[in-house]
């Protein structure tokens, strides 16, 4: 009976020694922390069919990095506040940040561009303004500041892009938007089927309704998120659907933005002059406009479209009504899939800057009166300070 009585206080002290240690090696603990936030886990995402997480859609602002101030602009005088307008034979570059190895697509290798090269997507017509898809290298020649460069790469062929739609949310565009949302699929339908697609839906602010995307319907809902009310930031919608773009595409891949509008800016933060220098860089994007120009708009609303497009490669498009937009979102769709690549290491190096007016000539003796269209210049070494 001695011995049981001293067992057991034994006992009583060894398991009381035991719990004391509990927190100290490791033993579970209730979620009973104070600050810590919530102490169970959330749910994971809801899965999709494929087995890939599926959060919940939800509406992204689109918000325009800072830029340089207008004054630092006025200020710097190495390059033209307002550039010239791009004439028949002008070019778009995008340099390549470091340089890759050369790869293989589709069973085709593709040589990969070097470092300092710029990259030309150059359009080339007939006097009836018909594609010529069949030239070669030698047929063309490439100026940068009226010096010719030499060729470091070339390519003719359809290459999967990243596309933003931007599409005019305003209060004027509410009736139009069902003809407009209807041609952004079709060229959507009629483009490369590995494009990456995005959409924004702008009135006084840019808002990312659908990002990279080659699924149809997620494109239409996008579209379908219509609150046409208030003014109208074209430019500040450019601006930060250029710098999505160069943030977020591969460096050597084509960019390009299509813009539908009924009406000039009202209501952005960035002028004219300032978008264009933001997106007229090495590595920005190709914008074709589709401006559905009411006459009190018609001025203005023609120079500011003609110039975003004019100096970034593109075309700018003047409808009548609505019914003409589905032809010509079709006619943008088979512009990018019918261009040259062509490659150059600038002579003077891009790290000294400044602006660099660049032209494209070709010459064959198989046609007569051939126009170039591309990007008319280029901001040099501005890709890094766009895409921080």
């Amino acid at each position: 009976m001695l011995r049981v009585n001293k067992i057991v206080p034994l006992a009583l002290l060894l398991g009381l020694i035991l719990w004391a240690m509990m927190p100290a090696t490791g033993a579970p603990q209730q979620s009973t922390n104070i600050g810590q936030g919530n102490s169970v886990p959330a749910p994971p995402p809801p899965m999709s069919a494929g087995g890939e997480s599926t959060p919940p859609p939800q509406e992204q602002q689109i918000q325009p990095l800072p830029g340089a101030p207008a004054s630092q602009d006025a200020q710097d005088s190495s390059v033209p506040p307002n550039p010239p307008l791009n004439q028949p034979g002008d070019t778009v570059q995008v340099p390549q940040q470091g340089q890759a190895p050369d790869s293989q697509e589709g069973g085709v290798f593709v040589f990969k561009k070097e470092v300092e090269e710029v990259t030309l997507h150059a359009t080339v017509v007939d006097e009836r303004q018909r594609p010529i898809t069949n030239l070669n290298r030698g047929d063309f020649v490439v100026f940068e500041n009226g010096q010719p460069q030499k060729i470091t790469s070339f390519r003719q062929g359809d290459v999967p892009v990243a596309l933003g739609i931007l599409v005019d949310n305003s209060g004027s565009m509410r009736d139009k938007r069902p003809a407009v949302n209807q041609a952004a699929l079709n060229l959507v339908r009629a483009s490369n089927p590995k494009d990456q697609v995005f959409v924004v839906n702008f009135n006084q602010t840019p808002y990312l309704d659908q990002d990279y995307t080659d699924n149809i319907n997620l494109l239409k809902d996008a579209l379908n998120h219509i609150d046409s009310r208030g003014g109208t930031a074209l430019y500040d919608a450019i601006v930060a659907s250029a710098e999505h773009l160069m943030k977020t595409a591969p460096a050597d891949q084509k960019k390009v933005l299509l813009l539908v509008t009924d009406g000039e800016d009202t209501a952005s933060i960035d002028t004219l002059e300032q978008a264009v220098r933001k997106v007229a860089v090495d590595g920005g994007p190709t914008i074709y406009t589709i401006g559905i120009l009411g006459s009190e708009r018609e001025k203005h609303g023609r120079r500011a479209l003609r110039t975003l497009a004019e100096q970034t490669g593109g075309v700018a498009f003047f409808p009548k009504d609505t019914t003409e937009v589905d032809d010509i979102s079709r006619q943008v769709a088979h512009d990018i899939r019918n261009q040259y690549i062509i490659g150059y290491k600038p002579s003077k190096p891009q790290r000294s800057g400044g602006y660099r007016t660049v032209k494209v000539e070709v010459h064959s003796s198989a046609y007569k009166h051939l126009q170039v269209r591309t990007r008319s210049g280029y901001y040099a070494n501005e890709t890094r300070r766009a895409a921080r």
